[in-house]
């Protein structure tokens, strides 16, 4: 198993940054890599439960990821499990991911811990996933500012 850890400070306070990784509306702006939108989504991580997303890219293929929303502390942190869905609707292996808020002297800052993923090519590829997502998240800060 492997773990990822991301991190990024926001010039926003913790509570707004923490509005922007749970609230559907928000969270729907920047969720996903950079080229894909969400056609259909249940992406509510602002309470416990289940949710889901379906990530389409520029092609028209889509990618479906699950999980159940384990905890929320507003403003600190929300725990989600994560598992991506095989052609036939089945889930593969789940992992855990939680975004942990903090305060800073510049806003906040983001701490993405994604664990217990299936071995250290899948680690880099969620690597390369979370860090597009990021820079979403980063433009729409900025446009919302």
């Amino acid at each position: 198993m492997s773990d990822l850890q991301l991190q990024r400070v926001f010039p926003v306070s913790p509570e707004k940054l923490f509005a922007w990784v749970t609230t559907p509306n928000k969270l729907l702006q920047w969720w996903g890599p950079e080229g894909v939108h969400i056609p259909e989504h249940d992406l509510d991580l602002s309470r416990t439960g289940p949710w889901f997303s379906v990530m389409q890219n520029s092609d028209g293929q889509q990618f479906h990821v699950s999980g159940q929303v384990t905890h929320v502390d507003v403003p600190k942190s929300v725990g989600f499990t994560w598992a991506w869905h095989d052609e036939n609707g089945n889930r593969g292996a789940e992992s855990h991911v939680t975004f942990t808020i903090a305060a800073t002297e510049n806003g906040a800052m983001l701490l993405i811990d994604h664990r217990d993923l299936d071995g250290s090519e899948i680690a880099s590829r969620h690597e390369q996933g979370w860090t597009s997502t990021l820079r979403k998240l980063e433009a729409q800060l900025a446009e919302n500012a």
